[in-house]
């Protein structure tokens, strides 16, 4: 979307915590500004400290447009912008991005029985009285944000963040009498990772075959997070290996013929499974928002229950006794990546935005 917004001739300001890819980040030609925050944690006076700093960076930027991405930065960002053009003719035309409702809205345990009152508060506030768009990634958030009161006519639906196609190429099948399987994400629990090795386990005791490689870093800022003890644990176990993070993630699709990501919450759109359907693996994933966009049930792969560690081995199982049936898979996954989801598809669709919300009239600040 930078480089879209760039290549268009505006001026680009990149403002998120940085880590490892500073250097990355201003070879593109962006402006870079460092956020000290954490997506997790911290309190109320972090919080605080957080949304001062980025109305400060406002102040001083003074752009046309603010782009927030994600949900932390949506609710914060928007919040900034109040604070910094307090008393102004309105401030900058805001495009709110969110990539999933998360963890939020799905948990089931106590704590985000009680949280969940006042996020839902918290967005119709934010995306109800601040946001002159609010894109998400597929239909099913844009039902929950128009239930919360955010006027539908101000929802966007771009569906993903946009594949480089040209980078991910479908790839041959992998040879061999062992079928391996790959789930890439984050470490955390609501990834399913317990119920890939779960199923994986399960098959391999029926001598199916198989194996699982976990690509993906640990995520300390996530409650639901696996610690690297837990990790090496599974990874002791045969049939299954942890990668931690890896750079270029066609090496995993050159390893394994199968995706799978067994989620329990709400994603936006997966790009793990974009950049899997991209190579021309075929797809098994939980049939919840965000997974299903990708996953067509008999054309790119096949979507299971959430929880059902049973469901998911048969899906794994079916796929890893017929090679023909991976092929059609993927190649129609790879179709779909070029028709709907590739990043020019996506920069076309948000330029769009940019364009319209200039159109409307002049900066306001």
């Amino acid at each position: 979307m930078a480089r879209a917004a760039r290549d268009a001739g505006l001026d680009v300001v990149v403002a998120t915590r940085v880590r490892a890819h500073a250097a990355e980040i201003r070879r593109e030609g962006f402006a870079l500004r460092p956020l000290a925050w954490r997506r997790r944690g911290g309190g109320p006076f972090a919080a605080a400290r957080s949304i001062a700093a980025i109305a400060r960076l406002y102040r001083v930027e003074r752009p046309d447009i603010v782009h927030h991405v994600a949900l932390k930065p949506v609710l914060f960002g928007d919040l900034a912008r109040r604070l910094a053009f307090a008393g102004a003719d309105g401030g900058p035309a805001i495009v709110d991005s969110l990539m999933g409702l998360g963890s939020g809205f799905s948990a089931t345990d106590g704590a985000a029985w009680l949280r969940r009152p006042l996020l839902r508060l918290a967005l119709r506030l934010t995306l109800g009285r601040g946001s002159d768009r609010v894109i998400v990634q597929n239909p099913e958030d844009g039902d929950a944000l128009a239930g919360f009161g955010v006027d539908r006519r101000r929802i966007v639906l771009i569906r993903g963040s946009g594949i480089d196609t040209r980078h991910f190429q479908p790839l041959p099948d992998p040879s061999g009498d062992t079928v391996r399987v790959a789930l890439v994400s984050r470490m955390i629990r609501q990834k399913g990772v317990l119920d890939a090795a779960a199923a994986i386990r399960r098959l391999r005791e029926r001598g199916v075959p198989v194996e699982l490689l976990l690509a993906g870093p640990t995520d300390p800022d996530n409650a639901g997070a696996l610690g690297v003890e837990a990790l090496a644990g599974l990874a002791a176990e045969p049939g299954i290996t942890w990668l931690g993070p890896v750079a270029d993630v066609r090496e995993v699709w050159d390893r394994a013929a199968i995706a799978v990501l067994p989620s329990t919450y709400g994603e936006g759109l997966p790009k793990a499974l974009l950049e899997a359907a991209a190579c021309a693996r075929p797809i098994v994933a939980t049939d919840v928002p965000g997974c299903r966009e990708v996953v067509r049930p008999g054309e790119t792969g096949i979507l299971v229950p959430a929880h059902d560690t049973a469901a998911l081995a048969e899906a794994i199982k079916a796929l890893a006794g017929d090679a023909a049936e991976r092929r059609r898979l993927g190649q129609a996954g790879r179709a779909l990546v070029e028709r709907a989801f590739a990043e020019e598809v996506v920069a076309r669709e948000t330029l769009d935005i940019y364009r319209a919300l200039l159109a409307e009239g002049p900066p306001r600040r």
